[in-house]
This record gives C-alpha cells, sequence and structure tokens, in this order.
C-alpha cells in the first residue's frame, strides 16, 4: 500500500458535529453563508419592528376610540380600513429608518459581534522626538 496517499483521520477534516466556539470566540453563523444570514436576519428584523410599531398604533387609535365622545369623529369607523393601511405604512417607513431601535436590539442578539481591529498607532506617536 503506497502511504503517500493516506486518507486524514475524520477529526482532522472538521467533518460531523460542529465544532464548539473557542472562548472568546462569536458562535458561528448557522448558515455557511453569513452574508445571506445576515441579509435574511436583517429583514425579519425590520419586519418585527414593523409590526411592533403597527401594533402600537393599532391600539392608539383604540384608546382614542374609546377615550372619544359619543358625537366625535373619532368613534366613527367608516374609515377604519384606511387608516389601518395608512398605520401599517407608517409602521414599515418608521422600521425601516430604524426608528425606535427595535430591529438593531435584535440584530445585536442575533448577529455575532464584529472582529474588533487593533487599534492603529496614533499620529503622535509616529512623530519623531525631533519632529517639530
Amino acid at each position: 500500500m503506497d502511504s503517500r496517499f493516506a486518507p486524514l483521520p475524520v477529526r482532522q477534516l472538521d467533518i460531523g458535529s460542529p465544532a464548539e466556539p473557542k472562548p472568546g470566540q462569536a458562535a458561528p453563523a448557522p448558515h455557511t453563508d453569513e452574508a445571506r444570514y445576515r441579509a435574511k436576519a436583517t429583514e425579519a428584523a425590520v419586519k418585527f419592528e414593523s409590526f411592533f410599531i403597527a401594533q402600537a398604533l393599532h391600539k392608539m387609535r383604540d384608546a382614542t376610540k374609546a377615550m372619544a365622545a359619543d358625537d366625535s369623529f373619532y368613534k366613527d369607523s367608516v374609515n377604519s380600513d384606511m387608516l389601518d393601511m395608512a398605520d401599517n405604512l407608517v409602521a414599515d417607513q418608521l422600521a425601516n429608518r430604524r426608528a425606535f431601535g427595535v430591529a438593531d436590539a435584535i440584530l445585536r442578539q442575533l448577529l455575532p459581534p464584529a472582529p474588533v481591529s487593533p487599534p492603529e498607532n496614533s499620529v503622535i506617536s509616529k512623530k519623531k522626538p525631533t519632529d517639530a
């Protein structure tokens, strides 16, 4: 048997169960394509923020109806469908701007932290003592 082409042991190939993250290292993304995972997580977080804002607007509109007088135009439910649609559109716009920060909070929990690069030497430390 020719020993030049001996197969590698399975543990050297990292085949099988996923490796545990090392201490101080962020957990790997569940998908192999991290950019795709990041895009899907961002889209889901923004959609959740939009849903959250839409529910808040809906509850505020319900509270306004409950507190309004009987002859108030706030009690009129003629345009309620259009107002719900408008609330959803406003919620989408606010979520796309990340106005409430809900999507950012979710992404901080879902995505691994960005690698921290070592600080570069400052301009002051690069100057020689003889420089003026």
